[in-house]
């Protein structure tokens, strides 16, 4: 699923390509996206203008005139392409936005098709259940904020990381790798973890995630930029993927368990439970 640096990446590509321009015509091929939207929502969403590009979390947000927002989660595998308005269209193409004032299109793409297309009014979209209980953006906390966080409850840290309403924007590849960079077993409960090693992780995590921005995100799969391009972090990556490999610190072999429901990458010798 692509995380914060990589929907951030896509948010970029599409402020540069389609702020101001008006949608012309419209092809959907994805019931389930139709099911997800009130009766009647093509014809609103025809004729609407870009007039901004945000992002909460792993949420992009498109605002449109007359108070309408594109409300748009990636999932595993949504893409958004900006291509000429010839471009042949791919199967896996389920929301075409044609515009006005150039000859190009935006194609939303999902071969997996777990994705969520929603239109919604911008004065009720941040009140929507997930985006209402979403927890602080990680570029934006303090490293104090953060400690006290981890701090205040007892459970595993690789889970809490990756709970979206306790901080917005992680997912399992990014959280390996803060764990590894403050050596901090994912099992590790947050109330038993040094406020040292929390200040580390901290700094880790924006050092980080500010670097794969600048690198266009990583690609373990299909992702991609609007403008088709892959990102890069994924050749600084030192544990995620990487089981059976050595550890760059020590040697030992990167280990992959299982956590709660997801999965984890760690060094179990210079990340040790405690």
């Amino acid at each position: 699923m692509p995380e914060m640096p990589e929907v951030e990446t896509v948010v970029r590509g599409l402020r540069k390509v389609i702020l101001k321009e008006t949608i012309a015509d419209i092809y959907l091929n994805a019931p389930k996206i139709n099911a997800d939207n009130a009766p009647g929502w093509l014809e609103t969403l025809g004729g609407k203008t870009f007039v901004g590009v945000r992002r909460r979390g792993k949420n992009i947000l498109i605002d449109l005139t007359d108070q309408f927002t594109l409300w748009v989660h990636l999932r595993m595998t949504g893409q958004f392409h900006y291509v000429p308005v010839d471009s042949p269209r791919d199967k896996h193409d389920l929301l075409e936005l044609t515009l006005q004032n150039n000859r190009h299109v935006l194609r939303y793409r999902d071969y997996r098709r777990f994705g969520r297309v929603r239109l919604r009014r911008t004065d009720e979209v941040m009140h929507e259940k997930g985006l209402a209980n979403l927890g602080p953006e990680p570029l934006e906390i303090n490293a104090n904020d953060f400690a006290e966080r981890c701090r205040q409850s007892s459970r595993m840290i690789k889970p809490a990381l990756l709970d979206q309403t306790f901080i917005a924007g992680l997912g399992n590849i990014y959280t390996d790798e803060m764990l590894f960079a403050a050596r901090i077993h994912p099992r590790r409960l947050t109330d038993r973890v040094s406020r040292r090693k929390l200040v580390a992780m901290h700094e880790a995590m924006q050092t980080m995630l500010k670097r794969s921005i600048k690198m266009m995100g990583t690609t373990v799969d299909s992702y991609t930029g609007v403008n088709g391009r892959t990102g890069r972090f994924q050749k600084y990556l030192l544990v995620y993927g990487r089981e059976g490999e050595g550890c760059p610190n020590c040697g030992t072999s990167i280990r992959r368990e299982k956590i709660g429901s997801r999965s984890a990458h760690f060094c179990p010798r210079c990340q040790r439970v405690g």
